[in-house]
């Protein structure tokens, strides 16, 4: 598994993607353990750095974003690493810029911060609902790239991942949903309303690849029918890209830590 397997370089063709591996339940375990802890070491060697990061995750209805947000957060530490559920904007966040609202939302030096959506909500949904104008979400694109240009060159490493599953997977996810208990909270009317509407969204998707996967942030498109393999490729790009020239091993005690740690235990090691 390559993260540049997932990278898109030119305008994809969902529905033409016929591809969804598999993995074993057992294998993904043992393989994401692994993932899991290079991440916790990441997360580490960014403390007291100007090293920060911004992950971007959209995808289908579940699709699967939250079981990555969720294992995430079983292995980082919370008070750097930060999650923000994106939702319809605020009366007030309605009267200002799109981008207004996630300028607020960025990584301090150390931290790592997750979008579950993102910005990429002005053309999506807000396109295909028309609650932006033709030529507002028209003109996001241009405004996005630049947006997160001016990011990845103030030092802000960005790491894009959509989900992406097929019509009929979403039906059974949906019955899925629907009968646990423990799941029908995810469920609403819009996600169905959206279902009404694949097609649209399908092209919005396309266009919205096509359109801000610059060399400089790059979209990773995972195939995500199978839950294990789409959490594994998250975490594998995840890993890849996050940990890209870091020093991972462990950083040695500072002279006065040392000196204390002497006294109290002997020379240290």
């Amino acid at each position: 598994m390559k993260t540049e397997d997932f990278i898109v370089s030119r305008r994809p063709r969902l529905a033409a993607i016929s591809d969804f591996p598999k993995i074993e339940i057992e294998e993904y375990e043992q393989r994401v353990k692994s993932m899991q802890n290079t991440l916790q070491m990441v997360q580490q060697a960014y403390l007291g750095t100007p090293e920060r990061a911004v992950v971007v995750l959209e995808g289908w209805d579940t699709a699967g974003k939250g079981g990555v947000v969720r294992r995430l957060g079983w292995v980082l530490d919370p008070r750097s690493f930060k999650v923000h559920p994106i939702s319809a904007p605020s009366p007030l966040e309605r009267t200002q810029h799109y981008l207004q609202r996630f300028w607020e939302k960025l990584p301090e030096q150390g931290q790592i911060v997750v979008f579950d959506r993102s910005w990429y909500g002005r053309v999506l949904v807000e396109r295909v609902e028309q609650l932006a104008e033709a030529h507002e979400w028209k003109r996001a694109y241009r405004e996005i790239n630049e947006f997160e240009r001016t990011l990845v060159s103030d030092g802000i490493r960005l790491v894009k991942i959509f989900l992406h599953i097929t019509p009929d997977e979403q039906v059974r996810r949906f019955k899925d949903r629907l009968t646990s208990p423990r799941k029908r909270w995810k469920l609403s009317y819009e996600d169905f309303r959206n279902r009404d509407r694949w097609k649209d969204y399908e092209e919005a998707i396309e266009d919205m690849m096509e359109q801000t996967s610059a060399k400089h942030s790059r979209w990773h498109l995972v195939p995500a029918n199978n839950k294990p393999f789409g959490r594994l490729a998250a975490f594998s790009i995840l890993t890849d890209r996050l940990a890209d020239g870091v020093a991972l091993e462990p950083r040695s005690l500072d002279p006065k830590t040392a000196e204390a740690a002497s006294r109290m235990f002997g020379p240290v090691r």
